[in-house]
């Protein structure tokens, strides 16, 4: 099977140099300067601190080169604020784009990626599986999960035969559970993810502190809430026990604290997430509005009605601060600051 793999990011790069490593035959369509940097310093995957060249890769710049070698599969692990300069560049390609692996974080891609192409050659994935990228190409694989891929696809199972000769430790889920399997996939990316970026602070620290812990409680609750409005149930995923983290959500905070902050501290390592390595980047995009605003979004609908006061405030202070409204200093390890504007201090 012929993959293209749209973006060399990480988890992109991460998932087309394993399929590569495996003989897959492998193109990435990339921007040109990324291009000229993954031409010059090769693909590099590092695990288990062991590093192994990844050779046999096709890259190329433009859709006609990309579709001229007939792929049978795209794989967009892109971050979902560029989902709409990615379709724009498929668009006069649509009639003969092959089915895709949407393989992003966050709550609404497959929907637009469906306009393009139809809801029928859309595949929801998700990566497990915690990646980082050190310089153009070189990747470090911080903990090995796995990926989850629904079926409901004619392709889906050969997707999941693949991925695990591959290595990349691929579970399927029933089509039923495509929209569990991402929200559950949410539940994990909101961890502490808005309150780290914006107090500059790591997420065991802040699930230490039990005011802190308090307002990621209720916003992750928040998420369930929403989620038993969408009648959609909390799935496990590769590697990664999201009922446990549910559960752990429903104690009473004095029991429920110390375990997830154990849990939390064991699951990220070292590793900040994603708004943090973003805004500290200075990127001007996060992709908090597929992920609080997700929750926030869909708790709105008027036939669900679910609140998601604290889930709106993060993501209106995340916003602010990735396009400059507010300074990243003004919360700086300050929790009164964050918790008074989200009305949280007694």
């Amino acid at each position: 099977m012929r993959f293209l793999c749209i973006g060399a990011g990480a988890v992109g790069a991460y998932l087309g140099g394993s399929l590569a490593a495996a003989d897959c035959p492998v193109t990435f369509l990339l921007r040109p300067a990324t291009a000229e940097a993954l031409g010059a310093r090769g693909l590099q995957i590092t695990q288990g601190g062991v590093t192994s060249a990844v050779r046999e890769v096709t890259i190329v710049t433009s859709p006609a080169e990309a579709l001229a070698a007939k792929p049978a599969i795209i794989l967009l692990a892109l971050k979902a604020y560029d989902t709409a300069a990615a379709l724009d560049d498929l668009r006069p390609f649509a009639a003969s784009l092959p089915p895709i692996l949407c393989l992003q974080n966050g709550i609404g891609n497959e929907e637009v990626i469906a306009q393009v192409i139809g809801a029928h050659n859309v595949i929801a994935g998700t990566v497990t599986t915690a990646v980082s990228r050190t310089g153009p190409g070189q990747i470090v694989v911080e903990r090995k999960r796995g990926v989850g891929v629904a079926l409901g696809h004619p392709l889906s199972e050969t997707l999941v035969e693949i991925f695990n000769r591959a290595g990349l430790n691929t579970r399927a889920y029933a089509s039923r559970s495509a929209g569990p399997m991402k929200w559950s996939k949410l539940l994990t990316n909101l961890v502490g993810n808005a309150a780290s970026a914006i107090l500059d602070m790591a997420v065991a620290e802040i699930f230490g502190d039990p005011r802190l812990f308090a307002m990621e409680r209720a916003a992750l609750r928040e998420c369930l809430g929403v989620m038993r409005a969408l009648h959609y149930p909390v799935v496990d995923l590769p590697g990664t026990p999201v009922g446990a983290l549910a559960f752990g959500l429903q104690l009473p905070p004095v029991i429920g604290r110390p375990l997830l902050q154990r849990g939390v501290a064991s699951g990220r390592g070292g590793k900040m997430p994603s708004f943090y390595i973003d805004l500290r980047q200075g990127n001007r995009q996060t992709e908090v509005r597929w992920l609080n605003g997700a929750v926030v979004r869909a708790g709105a609908d008027a036939e669900r009605g679910v609140p998601t006061p604290i889930n709106r405030g993060l993501t209106e202070i995340v916003e602010a601060l990735s396009a400059g409204q507010l300074s990243l200093t003004e919360f700086q390890r300050r929790p009164e600051a964050l918790l008074k504007r989200l009305n949280m201090l007694r």
